[in-house]
């Protein structure tokens, strides 16, 4: 008699150094089910599969603590490798396929078919002749499982994305000895009728015996695939339920969680916030690979401070690129109630628009120059200040460019030991400091903040979270704020738009449920569901 699980993961704990990524995690999962896995990014996922296959980053970090089994038996698995050995397979978010090469050979990459020649039989193994037409026959076996009539000598470069992911799939089946499957959001990228086959595709997978985990944070295709659930939330678990037994709200609070842990509490506001929009948004698309923007309309109105959260790659953070003219973007915008010219970054700035990047160093800060240069740097360049001309000469005005750094340094307390240190140097939260002050020196309108607090300890958090607040009460200054951090969007925005899948699903203040917030960010607009139905 086999054993109940196929996998069982126990107390789960890895630490990075003092953080704790994983806390006293289990996941158990049996032979033919269809085990979903779901949080938020960050919530651990991504560590405890990387545990389960062995990674390279888990064993030269320490290792971890607890056990891992497979069909009953503790297992040490040091590499992805081993894991595939033991019967363990992923289907990749990210292709791994060869675009030169043909679907058969994709499907049997290291696994060739070969057949002795006359060269072989006295030379060696490693020159015998591959065996194309069994080859073939193999392919065909596994795409016919997953239902592709396509020709099996066809080359993957050039297939739509869809058919790429099936091709993934049918590798994986076509390998002996496999027991348990994950598919890290195979959704992602597929049509409304390519994910339909795609679930009835992982059903008939796990009807042979092979057990799945379904990574995804789209809660219908839960509801409709899954047996079991196990939600992970800020490194531990949250729940591990029955599909049958709970409903797509129940999840999207355990995901979400908030748990009034906002760090930031923004002062209430004496005076409602006027109905003039300072921007307006209609049917923006913007072509930023990773964060692409489909279809995205809303409002934001003068002197609030408005959030737009999401889970990672789902267009987000290509809002504020798309309208900065970093990214080609096309659709409508009105700023100031004038029409706002896309694919323009200087025309952006000198309209009163400023940006604080999501890649503070790939794109943010002047690594090598000094905190003085960094902070000056746009407004040279854009207005032509702190410069002054002695005939055909232009030159840094030295000491204006010194007064103005001094005093953004004092107010936002960027610690440093002077304006002269470069800054690389400079800690997370003091480098994100640096580039609101270079926003700041521009004296903008309107304030576009990415990801603000990525990387930074909590300490820096609260300050810099402490900023925006204070520079839109005090200054009025209108903020944008695109943020994987719900809980931070919540505890200072006046409203969340929420996007999924390139476009808006729902716009909610943050003191909206749990629910509602989990809801959205799995593509789901509240108001939508039927009484709370689960569609289960």
């Amino acid at each position: 008699m086999g054993a109940e699980y196929v996998l069982e993961m126990k107390n789960i704990t890895k630490r990075y150094g003092e953080n704790t990524v994983l806390e006293d995690v289990s996941l158990s999962v049996r032979p033919g089910e269809i085990h979903a896995l779901l949080g938020e990014n960050g919530a651990g996922k991504s560590t405890l599969m990387n545990v389960l296959f062995g990674m390279p980053v888990i064993h030269t970090t320490g290792g971890f603590e607890g056990s891992v089994s497979i069909d009953g038996e503790k297992v040490n698995i040091a590499s992805p490798n081993e894991a595939m050995l033991k019967g363990i397979g992923m289907v990749h978010q990210e292709f791994m396929l060869l675009p030169g090469f043909t679907i058969t050979e994709n499907i049997k990459l290291n696994r060739e078919i070969s057949r002795p020649n006359l060269v072989s039989r006295v030379l060696g193994k490693n020159l015998e002749t591959l065996d194309m037409p069994a080859m073939a026959r193999d392919a065909r076996k596994a795409l016919d499982k997953v239902g592709m009539s396509i020709e099996e000598y066809t080359l993957v470069k050039g297939l739509p994305v869809g058919y790429m992911q099936f091709v993934e799939i049918a590798r994986e089946i076509d390998k002996t000895g496999i027991k348990l499957l994950v598919f890290d959001e195979p959704t992602a990228v597929l049509t409304e009728s390519e994910a339909q086959q795609l679930i009835q595709v992982m059903k008939q997978i796990a009807q042979s015996g092979i057990a799945i985990i379904f990574i995804t944070h789209r809660l219908e295709e839960v509801m409709a695939a899954s047996n079991a659930i196990t939600i992970l939330r800020d490194g531990k678990l949250a729940a591990t339920r029955n599909t049958q037994e709970t409903t797509m709200v129940e999840m999207a609070e355990l995901m979400i969680g908030r748990k009034g842990q906002g760090m930031v509490s923004a002062p209430p506001r004496t005076q409602p916030l006027p109905d003039k929009l300072v921007l307006e948004i209609d049917h923006l698309a913007v072509d930023m690979p990773g964060e692409e923007v489909k279809d995205v309309s809303f409002g934001v109105r003068e002197g609030e401070i408005f959030g737009i959260g999401g889970l990672a790659g789902q267009g987000k953070v290509g809002i504020p690129n798309g309208i900065m003219g970093l990214y080609p973007a096309q659709g409508q915008v009105r700023f100031m109630g004038q029409p706002f010219a896309l694919n323009n970054a200087g025309a952006a700035l000198r309209s009163g628009m400023a940006m604080v990047s999501e890649d503070r160093r790939g794109v943010g800060l002047l690594l090598d120059q000094s905190i003085e240069d960094n902070i000056v740097f746009s407004a040279m360049q854009i207005y032509g200040q702190f410069l002054y001309k002695i005939g055909p000469f232009t030159n840094k005005n030295g000491r204006a460019c010194r007064k103005v750094t001094d005093e953004m340094i004092q107010e936002l307390d960027i610690r440093c030991t002077s304006a002269s240190q470069p800054a690389g140097t400079l800690s997370g939260g003091n480098q994100q400091k640096v580039c609101i002050a270079r926003a700041l020196v521009l004296n903008p309108k309107f304030l576009f903040v990415a990801e603000p607090t990525r990387g930074i300890d909590i300490g820096a958090k609260k300050l810099v979270l402490e900023t925006l607040v204070r520079l839109n009460r005090e200054k009025g200054m209108t903020v944008v704020m695109v943020s994987s951090e719900l809980q931070e969007l919540c505890s200072i925005c006046d409203r969340v738009a929420i996007v999924s899948e390139g476009a808006v699903v729902d716009v909610l203040a943050p003191d909206s449920s749990e629910a509602d917030f989990g809801l959205a960010m799995s593509g789901i607009k509240p108001g939508d569901m039927k009484g709370g139905a689960d569609n289960g």
